[in-house]
């Protein structure tokens, strides 16, 4: 549990009084889906709020996953629509998880968000375990979307752009109800694998769309 009370520019204003100054929260949205891809944002929110306070119209800013998507959709416009606050996003596709695995896919993601990020940030605040190979000092925050607006931050952003995404492929890929589910496995999405088969942005090393192992000893 966290508590309602926490702090949640706690973390960043530690590190701001050990001298960091450009703090990026990285999240990713889209680690479960048998279709579409994984994506990744880091969001440096301006020093100003760290050492003051956030403004009121994004004082609900939290993991995406606790925000109706019709704020989240306020949310992402007023964070990407304010010149103070810089951002990356970065998609890795379907293809990609198939060849290297959901988890390096999401690594890879998180750090081509980082990349985008101009200056590079000093330090990233990252939601969950350590993740490995990340191309800056990292601390990471086991539910850290919920404990700090700049990981809620990209966690509102990597929703809401992996949510686009697949509001997108369900007009070209009609059928597999891509704009209701996001490609997570629901009953709809599953009895339509079942009725059409795959297409070309699911995940082919996701069960149930995966091989069957051979059998060490066939009969």
């Amino acid at each position: 549990m966290v508590p309602q009370s926490e702090d949640r520019f706690l973390h960043e204003r530690e590190l701001c009084t050990r001298g960091i100054r450009r703090i990026a929260g990285v999240d990713e949205a889209g680690r479960g889906p048998l279709a579409g891809p994984v994506v990744a944002a880091a969001v440096i929110l301006p020093e100003s709020w760290i050492r003051g306070d956030m403004p009121d119209r994004l004082r609900d800013l939290n993991d995406s996953k606790q925000v109706a998507p019709a704020r989240r959709e306020a949310l992402f416009e007023a964070l990407v629509g304010n010149d103070a606050v810089e951002h990356g996003i970065a998609l890795v596709e379907s293809g990609v998880i198939d060849a290297i695995n959901i988890l390096q896919a999401t690594h890879r993601a998180m750090n081509e968000a980082l990349r985008k990020l101009r200056p590079a940030a000093d330090h990233a605040l990252v939601d969950g375990r350590r993740v490995p190979g990340l191309s800056v000092c990292q601390t990471p925050l086991v539910k850290g979307d919920r404990r700090s607006y700049a990981i809620a931050a990209a966690s509102i952003l990597a929703k809401v752009t992996r949510d686009r995404w697949m509001t997108g492929a369900d007009l070209q890929w009609p059928g597999y109800g891509f704009a209701v589910h996001k490609g997570y496995p629901t009953r709809q999405h599953l009895e339509a694998l079942s009725r059409l088969g795959p297409c070309p942005i699911h995940r082919r090393s996701f069960a149930p769309l995966r091989a069957p192992d051979p059998e060490l000893f066939p009969a």
